[in-house]
């Protein structure tokens, strides 16, 4: 009983105003040497871990709300609470504090949150002042006590005062009993009187005073005098819809009467929050924090109850699953985890795994396969919605789960494969499930959320399942649309342009643009996997007829993918989009955009200016053989004038490079065959210009040979004719293989220029290279 009665669950208020939950403990009150003073200490029920040591301070204000909350502030914006299981342990450890601090335990807040110059003020003021006399609550009496209502709201002690004044005598449920004599009456001005004094009383922000107006007796009449503003010709009808409109649905049974009554409490006071006050300005958010705690705290203690009914859940997702059970009925079911799954989110992390591990343990993801394969729209949009939920809370339970479908299940029905035809099939005009489901798939296949350390191999095996089982399934309306030019005209209004894009309607340009996106994703985040299917499939050539499609939206998506693909400069990639000529559909579309400055344009300029910054010299070079006569004419950016230097600076250094290589072959001749060469010179010291074997060389060495001997008969007119002779080569054994006779022609000494570097030789080798054919680019063809 003591356990039970001492446990409590720590929270601690964030920078978005939400409570954290810190953990589950047992508390106590105790003297710590070290603070020098009575703490509270809430130590860890799983490990016995300090959750939390607070030294209870004279200073310190602490709160007590619903019987069950403590909350201070030990420093600026840090604030904690402890909510007990118990009311008893709750009543004990408040007097405890208000023991320590010498405060009344029937007060509801131990101190003033007073600033120093009303502190002073109030020290001023007779002692009689301290109290705030209220006017007896007659009819008469409602605009004095509305005036009072408004008056203290600018002031924290003189709030604090009028909360102990109404709590006292059941003043709060006599002023609600007045609503229903004016309301008989018809008493407008006392209505509109009634609504200032009761939003007036929820913005003293007392958490006492919530739970007597917000009972099943009172909360109705309080939503009554909410209904007559002053500022409304005509009063809201807040009643009617919460008793007639809203229909409280219990999809099983609710057996526990406490559960059921806290959600008609929680869905009613959510109503006033949302509904029914205004928006509250800046000086009034604060007002209603408590009311925010109050509806929190509700939402956690609602879902732990259910979530403890084992038997309720059980039972819940038996009739879902059933094929038996109605349309309607599945609807309702659905409905219900949806609101359960929403209801889940306050809660804390720790809280938030153990929901969804209870939900995955009692089947969420097969009974999620089922309902989202159903016709029913509304049941496919909660299903969806619920799935969101788990993806977002756990996208490695997912994937865990759909990695073992195959061995159980066809393709068609794996719960994946569920979600991209829902994506494809969405009778949405602007595609918004497509885009939610969408942006899930994306979540699942992201590599940044698969580093689990429990499962090192997750990323490999599910991608390889994904491309195995999926991918097909999500290209099918990208390849069905992209066909053949033959198979399908699209005649434009006043124009005979063949457009492969069928159709090419809006709603199908929007689903190929969101499929599009998710294969650009892959492209940068799944190298390998994306990479095969592309070559496999051919898909860029596919993807690049979209640039033909009316929708300037969709053709700058094929760009982007195109774009990202040699974003990877990946040489797999280049020679697979110069073998398949790929860059035709983008220029042409760069060609029949004009001189139109647009987005289009834009991208694909940037697309060139890319390849000319990274210097992709294969790409380049595929541009200006194909292409440059198509894009010279372009000069309002220097883009493939650029392009084209770059091409002639790799033209030149590849040429400098085979000038080196010949001059350098031409003189590194082996040892042995010098010594040769020296011993059959002529005494008169004509020398012999010998040359190695033919194929040595390569054939454009001898073009180049005979090009330097040309110039050189030109020059000197002598008949040059070096010794070719198949016996100059080099015999097995390493020495020369000399013939009988070797044929020597006497040549004048300055024709030798193939084997001498002379620099004044150097303009001439240019001008002889230029009329090799094999070094003119090709850039008409």
């Amino acid at each position: 009983m003591s356990d039970t009665r001492r446990r409590v669950k720590v929270y601690t208020l964030n920078e978005d105003r939400q409570w954290d939950d810190r953990g589950t403990g047992h508390v106590s009150s105790t003297f710590v040497e070290r603070l020098k003073g009575i703490s509270l200490l809430v130590r860890a029920e799983s490990d016995g871990s300090l959750l939390l040591e607070s030294k209870i301070s004279p200073n310190t204000a602490y709160q007590k709300q619903q019987d069950t909350l403590i909350v201070w502030s030990e420093a600026e914006n840090y604030d904690l609470a402890l909510s007990f299981q118990e009311k008893a342990g709750c009543d004990e450890i408040w007097e405890k504090i208000c023991q320590v601090q010498g405060k009344d335990p029937a007060l509801e807040i131990t101190q003033d949150p007073i600033d120093e110059s009303e502190e002073e003020r109030f020290e001023e003021m007779p002692e009689t002042s301290h109290l705030v006399e209220l006017p007896p609550c007659e009819l008469a009496r409602l605009e004095e006590i509305a005036d009072l209502v408004t008056s203290v709201l600018s002031s924290p002690i003189r709030r604090e005062k009028l909360a102990l004044a109404l709590m006292s005598e059941g003043y709060m449920k006599k002023l609600l009993q007045l609503f229903q004599v004016c309301e008989d009456l018809d008493n407008r001005e006392g209505l509109h009187h009634l609504y200032e004094i009761v939003r007036g009383v929820l913005f003293l922000n007392k958490a006492a005073l919530f739970e007597v107006m917000f009972s099943d007796d009172c909360i109705m009449d309080v939503v009554g005098c909410l209904e007559f503003d002053p500022s409304l010709v005509q009063p809201k009808k807040h009643r009617e819809f919460l008793t007639k409109t809203a229909k409280f649905k219990e999809v099983i049974p609710i057996t526990d009467s406490e559960l059921r009554q806290k959600i008609h409490q929680t869905y009613r006071v959510q109503y006033i929050q949302d509904i029914i006050l205004p928006t509250p300005s800046v000086f009034e958010e604060n007002f209603l924090s408590t009311l925010t705690s109050f509806i929190f705290f509700n939402k956690v203690e609602i879902v732990s109850m259910l979530q403890e009914d084992e038997k309720f859940l059980t039972e819940v997702f038996a009739q879902l699953t059933d094929e038996a059970t109605e349309d309607g009925k599945r609807r309702e079911l659905v409905n219900f985890f949806k609101e359960f799954c929403a209801f889940s989110q306050t809660l804390q992390p720790q809280n938030r795994d153990a929901f969804f591990k209870t939900l995955a343990n009692l089947g969420i993801l097969p009974a999620l396969e089922i309902v989202m394969g159903m016709d029913d729209l509304q049941v496919r949009a909660a299903a969806t919605d619920i799935f969101s939920y788990l993806v977002e809370f756990s996208p490695s339970m997912v994937r865990e789960f759909v990695m073992q479908e195959p061995q159980q299940t066809d393709d068609d029905v794996l719960l994946i494969n569920v979600v991209i035809k829902q994506m494809i099939c969405d009778s949405d005009p602007e595609l918004g499930g497509a885009v939610q489901l969408m942006g899930l798939l994306r979540t699942l296949i992201d590599p940044e959320n698969m580093l689990a350390p429990t499962n090192k191999t997750e990323k490999t095996e599910f991608l390889s399942f994904f491309y195995k089982y999926c991918m097909q399934v999500l290209t099918v309306p990208l390849l069905a649309s992209t066909v053949d030019e033959k198979n399908c005209k699209d005649l434009q209004e006043g124009s005979t342009k063949i457009n492969p894009v069928c159709p090419d309607h809006f709603q199908t340009a929007q689903l190929l643009a969101l499929i599009l996106e998710l294969l650009t994703f892959c492209v940068e985040h799944h190298t390998y996997h994306i990479k095969t299917y592309i070559m496999n499939k051919d898909l860029l050539r596919r993807v690049l007829v979209l640039m033909n499609s009316k929708h300037t939206f969709l053709a700058l998506c094929a760009l982007r993918f195109m774009r990202r693909i040699i974003g990877q400069k990946d040489e797999y990639y280049n020679r697979y989009i110069v073998k398949g000529n790929l860059f035709e559909p983008v220029i042409n579309t760069l060609l029949d955009n004009g001189t139109r400055y647009n987005l289009l344009n834009s991208a694909i300029i940037e697309l060139f200016e890319f390849i000319k910054v990274e210097d992709i010299k294969s790409l380049i070079a595929h541009i200006i053989d194909n292409y440059y006569k198509a894009l010279e004419s372009i000069e309002y950016v220097q883009t493939f004038k650029g392009l084209k230097g770059r091409y002639e600076q790799e033209k030149d250094r590849q040429t400098l490079r085979l000038n080196s290589r010949y001059r350098r072959d031409a003189r590194t001749l082996d040892e042995d065959e010098e010594m040769w060469f020296n011993e059959d010179e002529d005494d008169d010291g004509e020398a012999i210009e010998k040359s190695r074997p033919e194929e040595e060389f390569p054939e454009s060495y001898g073009k180049y040979m005979e090009a330097k001997k040309g110039a050189a008969n030109g020059t000197n007119g002598a008949n040059c004719k070096p010794a070719t002779s198949p016996t100059s080569a080099a015999s097995p054994n390493g020495s020369p293989a000399k013939s009988a006779a070797p044929p020597a022609t006497p040549v004048v000494k300055t024709a030798m220029v193939g084997l001498v570097d002379y620099p004044d030789d150097e303009d001439e080798e240019d001008e002889d290279e230029e009329q090799s054919p094999r070094k003119r680019p090709r850039l008409g063809s």
